[in-house]
């Protein structure tokens, strides 16, 4: 069962005005967007999206528990059972969020999923290391396209060599990604499904932050 604070702590994507996706928030800040009239839920429902302010949204969320119990995650109350918000739009905002994806030790794991890019294990963060495939002794850069995650002993058996030099393989050539790669994650989870109509490459290519 989903206690009150790790419902609180659920993500919700948010869209501008316009229905760009610009950023990912907790549930906790969602619903004081909602209580502040600066935001409505988009819920999509067969394809097709509609529109709820927040006391709409407290209405329909008996019907919620009745027929999709299982869909929504609860925020339980002293006096309702309110369904987390998967989507809000914002109502008075049109800016776009940066463009470029953050170079950071988060971004570039999760663009790994935590996979090890030589021996091809999964392995927890904290045994996970940053290597340049082309090491910087050798003029490689400090780059989306020249670092990977990779194990400690993957890492110390490559040394500063190339995977050539060392005779290793990397299992996929690194790229910088297109959009936020902790964003791309949560896409795999049946939950996030309905994000997917407001991050479709061909829509929205700009950076989402989490």
């Amino acid at each position: 069962m989903t206690t009150a604070t790790a419902a609180l702590d659920e993500k919700v994507l948010v869209l501008n005005r316009t229905y760009t996706a610009v950023r990912v928030i907790s549930a906790r800040r969602a619903f004081t967007m909602l209580c502040k009239e600066i935001a409505e839920v988009i819920a999509v429902e067969d394809g097709a999206y509609r529109n709820y302010d927040f006391e709409s949204w407290i209405q329909i969320a008996e019907l919620q528990r009745e027929f999709e119990p299982e869909s929504h995650t609860w925020v339980r109350t002293a006096r309702i059972e309110l369904a987390v918000p998967k989507i809000i739009r914002l109502l008075g905002y049109d800016r776009l969020p940066r463009q470029q994806v953050k170079l950071n030790r988060r971004n570039l794991y999760a663009r790994d999923a935590s996979k090890c890019q030589y021996c091809g294990k999964n392995f927890p963060t904290k045994e996970l290391t940053l290597d340049h495939v082309v090491p910087r002794v050798q003029g490689g850069g400090h780059t989306w396209t020249n670092l990977v995650c990779a194990c400690v002993r993957c890492n110390a058996k490559k040394g500063g060599r190339t995977p050539e030099q060392a005779r290793m393989k990397l299992l996929r050539k690194p790229v910088r990604p297109k959009r936020n790669p902790t964003i791309t994650l949560r896409l795999g989870n049946q939950k996030y499904q309905s994000w997917k109509a407001f991050l479709n490459d061909a829509y929205w290519t700009v950076e989402l932050r989490d």
